[in-house]
């Protein structure tokens, strides 16, 4: 036993063991690696689909057997303390695995639609602030970039990059801001998403090539979100399990991560665009759509042929791809930046900014920086070693915060015709009318 596990407490101890040991049960529950389609599946897809006489993709998914792991998680729930903020955490992480382990032990079935609702939710859901559905607000995304003036698009902002710079650049900032080799860039040739990341490895698909947005978005969406809340969690002294991306931090993480990218001017309207596809397209999916109906959604979206392969095969993976069913993970992303957005403008409202720096101490969900304020203050649940620069520049981020609470009171339907006389809806009827769920 180490000097600082001496000085725990007896709750402290029971609740630390008990999260070593879910860390453990844990370990081989690589959910989004495992429901993932082999590499491939894609050429001979795109070949019967060049010659006229598209074939859906038929996935042989292995037998997972975790019943030894879901009965420790299942004595993990069992065993911790109802009440207590690391008990309600391990209690509720618990099950958000074991609910993982049963998907993992049905794919290629239709539980594991029900299991990743359960998991992730699903696009008819409200957003937070009685706003609307997130397939209702993927349909205002795709709608604006669908009518944006592509004009005004600058000569830079689609100039191609590929693979290999992209790489060299990424690993150069990311170098910098660790002031070190933390993570390392790779180039991967069986990846069929254009990137993924992990704790110090950020991998990019050797074919894809990338723009100078993609640059700012992998930078602070994988690297200094993902990457970073992972080493950050790695570093805790009692609550290891914050290094893991548990299914039930899913939605904060995309959340915060997809946050990053806007309030560092890293997004654009395209890459909103991209996401609010893939909701619509699960959507279509549960409603019957099947791969080759995705697949040709995608295109019809302006996607080319293999990035409408990869798109489409995120919204089947796990399951059957003749429609009905679907891997319902995408609907996290814009009920997760709704979700952090409003928690960092309330956290101000609150005077309480300092708990949006606690986001990054692990992974974890928005109750459980709540929950764990207690134990932060007691050293339990240690301060992230690693912050993005935008949340360490408090006046910043306050700054503009302050003018989100602000803006979000404004009703452009109550002030259009005063400001554009001239452009009045003919109809006296008004689309853009403020909204809690998407308010600035």
């Amino acid at each position: 036993m180490s000097e600082e596990q001496s000085n725990w407490t007896p709750d402290i101890a029971h609740h630390a063991a008990l999260d070593a040991r879910m860390v453990e049960a844990a370990r081989g529950l690589r959910l989004l690696s495992l429901v993932s389609w082999p590499a491939q599946l894609q050429q001979p897809f795109i070949e019967s689909w060049q010659a006229g006489q598209p074939k859906l993709p038929v996935i042989d998914y292995p037998k997972h057997d975790f019943s030894d792991a879901r009965r420790e998680l299942q004595a993990v729930m069992h065993e911790a303390e109802a009440g207590h903020p690391l008990g309600d955490y391990l209690i509720e992480s618990a099950r958000s695995w074991d609910h993982a382990a049963e998907l993992l032990e049905n794919l290629g079935t239709a539980r594991v639609t029900e299991l990743s609702k359960t998991l992730y939710g699903t696009p008819d859901e409200q957003l937070p602030g009685n706003g609307p559905t997130a397939r209702e607000a993927a349909t205002h995304f795709i709608t604006i970039a669908s009518e944006l003036d592509h004009e005004l698009v600058s000569p830079a902002e689609t100039v191609p990059v590929s693979a290999t710079a992209l790489a060299l650049q990424l690993q150069s900032d990311l170098d910098d801001f660790f002031d070190g080799r933390m993570i390392t860039v790779e180039l991967d040739p069986n990846l069929i998403a254009k990137a993924a990341a992990a704790a110090t490895r950020i991998r990019l698909r050797n074919s894809a090539i990338f723009t100078d947005y993609d640059r700012a978005q992998l930078l602070q969406h994988e690297a200094l979100v993902h990457s970073l809340t992972a080493l950050n969690g790695r570093m805790q002294p009692v609550v290891k399990s914050l290094e893991l991306s548990s299914p039930r931090t899913t939605t904060t993480q995309e959340g915060l991560a997809t946050f990053a990218e806007q309030i560092t001017g890293s997004t654009d309207i395209q890459r909103m665009k991209r996401v609010s596809l893939r909701i619509e397209a699960v959507a279509q999916a549960l409603d019957g759509a099947d791969f080759i109906d995705i697949f040709k959604y995608f295109l019809a979206q302006g996607q080319s042929v293999e990035e409408s392969f990869a798109s489409s095969q995120r919204v089947f993976r796990g399951v059957p791809a003749t429609g009905g069913l679907a891997f319902t993970k995408d609907t996290v992303y814009l009920r997760g930046l709704v979700s952090v957005h409003t928690f960092f403008r309330w956290s101000l409202r609150q005077d309480r900014l300092r708990l949006c720096r606690q986001l990054f101490s692990g992974k974890m969900t928005l109750d459980d920086v709540m929950r764990f304020e207690p134990m932060q203050a007691a050293g339990v649940i240690a301060p992230p070693r690693w912050l993005p620069h935008w949340v360490e520049r408090a006046n910043g981020l306050a700054g503009v915060l302050a003018f989100s609470l602000f803006a979000n009171k404004i009703r452009l339907d109550q002030i259009t015709d005063k400001l554009f006389p001239h452009h009045a809806d003919p109809e006296g009827e008004h689309d853009e009318k403020a909204s809690p769920g998407l308010g600035t």
